[in-house]
């Protein structure tokens, strides 16, 4: 009796565990998004790892923390653009996020196929939901942060330095291993996606986002590796610069060696570290 007793207090826990893990899903745009991105009507596609491709219709999975701090994060995951790495640069971090007290969102955001508005469009919108929500989840709406990793690293810091106004600008932002520069140390198939074959100049210049910087962009945590091979580490070098020429505070992160596209992989051997540097910031940011 009592290891059926013992059977179902395990079962109930592994499914109390379970519902944390299910997100509150909020649609972006339900009457349709201003700009198109050219995937109406097409239907997504997702594989087993959770790569998304084709996304046209947006939403925010939003993780609420059960003790909130006070704290909102937005999370737009990598994929060159090309893609939504959703688990492993999404859902992921959410049990983690929600222990630390945040309420945690990922941002499936529509991919650009070349219309380089449409991403800076699902960002701002996400920040607007979120600080609509502040007050039912708990946490202030002056601390809600964007986060993104990879060509989501691009995406979220482009709402940093672009967001147009105050109600749209994030409070802080999270970057690993991001894309920021489309010059020739960036990420090329992101540049395609974003761009398109052939930009011009200006536009060039204008998505370089180390030239966006000024003392008003959020203060900032970046991680990558020194030996990351698929996004130069000279994007992040490149826009922390930035930062500290604008005098905005900003926590650089570089580790010797590693894969790109860590995400919170515990294969990755700096994963620990990187996490608990990330908790002692986001406390400190948070008093």
């Amino acid at each position: 009796m009592k290891k059926l007793s013992l059977f179902f207090t395990l079962l109930l826990a592994f499914a109390c565990s379970l519902a944390a893990q299910t997100p509150i899903v909020v649609k972006l745009w339900p009457n349709g998004a201003p700009t198109k991105n050219g995937n109406e009507g097409i239907e997504e596609t997702r594989d087993p790892d959770g790569r998304i491709a084709k996304v046209s219709d947006p939403e925010l999975w939003i993780y609420p923390a059960a003790k909130p701090n006070g704290q909102a994060i937005v999370m737009c995951p990598g994929g060159g653009y090309k893609v939504l790495s959703s688990i492993n640069e999404g859902t992921s971090f959410a049990n983690w996020m929600n222990t630390q007290g945040i309420t945690y969102a990922v941002l499936k955001y529509r991919l650009p196929n070349g219309h380089s508005e449409v991403p800076l469009e699902d960002t701002r919108r996400a920040m607007e939901i979120m600080r609509s929500k502040a007050k039912e989840y708990k946490y202030s709406p002056n601390k809600v942060g964007i986060m993104g990793a990879s060509a989501g690293g691009h995406c979220a810091a482009t709402l940093a330095t672009m967001a147009g106004d105050a109600a749209h600008r994030p409070d802080f932002q999270i970057l690993l291993y991001p894309v920021i520069s489309m010059t020739p140390i960036t990420h090329a198939g992101s540049k395609l996606e974003l761009l398109g074959e052939n930009p011009s100049k200006d536009k060039v210049e204008k998505y370089s986002l180390e030239n966006r910087v000024t003392s008003e962009t959020p203060q900032a945590f970046i991680v990558l590796t020194a030996d990351d091979k698929i996004v130069d580490p000279l994007n992040s070098v490149n826009y922390t610069a930035s930062l500290l020429k604008n005098k905005v505070p900003v926590s650089l992160h570089i580790y010797p060696h590693g894969p790109h596209g860590f995400g919170f992989k515990d294969t990755f051997p700096y994963k620990h570290q990187y996490a608990a540097e990330l908790e002692r910031w986001l406390r400190d940011i948070n008093k």
